[in-house]
């Protein structure tokens, strides 16, 4: 049964209330044609990102405009080469990274990452190391995949991947690879099973891009 937009704000609310790293009541949520619209202010970027998170696990959410904005507390102020200094860290500790290919810059509390790695957990991984940190106002993920497979092996690999995931219903969704790029259509319930689509087909090796055609009703 298709939710209204009243039914699905309300869900929406719920769920961040629920969501223990969201402060719900600074958050405002609009929804229109199955389109959620956030916004308010955090105290961090990690908030923002909790929030849109738990907003897309909603079943009925067609899209996430995410004009949250961060407003660090003077306690959550860090300098530039501080945040670069801990983001550098961050990635050299994680085992998944190889933080030798990879360059952190710094601006205003804004991260960039920026290098190259062999599959997109790995620039996922990176990203996921960071933007937790304290003082970060944003993080752009320019770290490239670089192509390494055959377009069939990745069209095969991608649609075993799919028929193993317990949350997909793999004979509902289409794969289609050209070259390193992918292309996903068909139909699934929810924006998490959507999200759970791109994931397995980020997840091949040599996958560059990922255009996802899915239908949510």
């Amino acid at each position: 049964m298709k939710k209204s937009d009243v039914d699905l704000r309300n869900d929406v609310l719920a769920e961040l209330k629920w969501e223990p790293s969201v402060n719900e009541a600074e958050i405002g949520v609009a929804v229109k044609a199955g389109v959620v619209t956030l916004t308010g202010y955090v105290d961090s970027f990690s908030e923002k990102w909790a929030a849109d998170r738990a907003t897309k696990r909603i079943s009925g959410v067609k899209a996430v405009a995410e004009e949250i904005q961060v407003r660090l507390p003077g306690v959550s102020e860090r300098t530039d080469v501080d945040i670069a200094r801990a983001a550098e860290n961050a990635l050299a500790w994680n085992v998944w990274v190889p933080s030798d290919r990879i360059k952190v810059i710094v601006e205003r509390g804004w991260i960039t990452l920026e290098g190259d790695v062999d599959r997109q957990y790995q620039r996922e991984t990176a990203e996921d190391a960071v933007l937790h940190l304290t003082g970060v106002r944003g993080v752009s993920n320019d770290i490239k995949i670089k192509p390494a497979v055959s377009a069939s092996d990745v069209k095969a690999k991608i649609e075993a991947a799919l028929e193993r995931n317990a949350a997909l219903d793999a004979e509902r969704i289409n794969v289609r690879a050209t070259g390193s790029k992918v292309t996903l259509s068909g139909i699934v319930r929810s924006w998490a099973e959507r999200d759970e689509a791109s994931k397995a087909a980020w997840s091949a090796p040599g996958v560059l891009e990922v255009q996802n055609n899915v239908v949510i009703l």
